[in-house]
Order: C-alpha cells, then structure tokens, then sequence
C-alpha cells in the first residue's frame, strides 16, 4: 500500500505543479503593457463651436453643407474608404456614408 500511496502523492504533487505553472505562464501581467497618454489641456480640440458631418450622412448631404472639400483621397480597399479634406477637419466615408468625422489639429 505504501507503494501505492508514494505514486498518488506523486501524481498529485505534479498535476498541482503543472497547474500552477499553467497559470503563471497565461496569467495577465497587470499594468506592464499599460500607456498612460495625456495631452495638455491647451492643444485638445474645442468642439463646443466646431460642427463635423455625422456618421451616416451621405455624401451629397456633407458636399451640400459643407461645400467641395480641399481634398479627396480614395475609394481605396474593401469596402471603399475614401477620405474628404476640409481643412480644420477629416471626414471618412465607407462607401457613400460618413463612417468618423475627425478634427485636424491646429499647429
């Protein structure tokens, strides 16, 4: 019996390490992948007064409200993005609905 018992402890002894081991090796790191960005309070955009298409209008409806953008870049990939250029911001289209309006900074 003794011989018995010896390779049960034995067994378990190794599942257990094996299990720990398990762990330790795909448990998350806490924080040593985290980046912490702040950007100064001066040079973050002041969207109060500024007015950008939102996400789905058509392309028509920004051309009719906001004119001939200064630039198109695009339709590339799949489906089509296509960027318009107005200056103080982007618009990007997937097809021929607005998909993200972004602010361009001020330098």
């Amino acid at each position: 019996m003794s011989g018995e018992r010896s390779m049960t402890m034995k067994r378990v002894l190794t599942s257990t390490l094996v299990s720990a081991l398990f762990i330790m090796a795909f448990a998350p790191v806490t924080g040593a992948l985290a980046e912490e960005l702040r950007v100064p309070v001066g040079s973050q955009a002041d969207r109060s007064d500024q007015s950008v298409p939102r996400v789905g209008t058509t392309q028509a409806s920004v051309k009719a409200s906001w004119g001939q953008p200064a630039s198109i870049e695009g339709p590339i990939g799949h489906p089509p993005i296509s960027q318009w250029n107005y200056g103080n911001f982007v618009v990007y289209f997937e097809n021929d609905r607005v998909i993200h309006s972004v602010l361009t900074p001020q330098r």
